[in-house]
């Protein structure tokens, strides 16, 4: 049974460097689930946003450590796709900023 594509897609992440890779390469990093396949990946993105995807790499990130009053915590860790598109797709992720 397939998951739907808004439990696949957590958020969309908006930072500097995401950014400039959307305007120079059409690729777009997001957070998804830990157990998340790129085939997965793949199809929840075309699916959410109705484009075509070319490429999508994951990486595991490691929760950083914080500190807790007197004791060391760590916060969860989780997972990053970057996702390429087809030439002309585009994505607005700043629809209602």
């Amino acid at each position: 049974m397939q998951r739907s594509a808004e439990k696949i897609v957590i958020r969309p992440i908006i930072t500097e460097k995401s950014t400039r890779l959307q305007f120079d390469e059409n690729r777009y990093a997001f957070e998804v689930a830990a157990d998340a396949t790129k085939p997965e990946i793949r199809r929840a993105v075309q699916e959410l946003f109705e484009v075509r995807v070319v490429n999508v790499r994951t990486m595991n990130m490691a929760g950083k450590k914080r500190r807790v009053r007197y004791a060391l915590g760590r916060r969860a860790h989780w997972k990053k796709a970057l996702v390429t598109l087809a030439d002309g797709d585009s994505i607005d992720l700043y629809e209602g900023v």
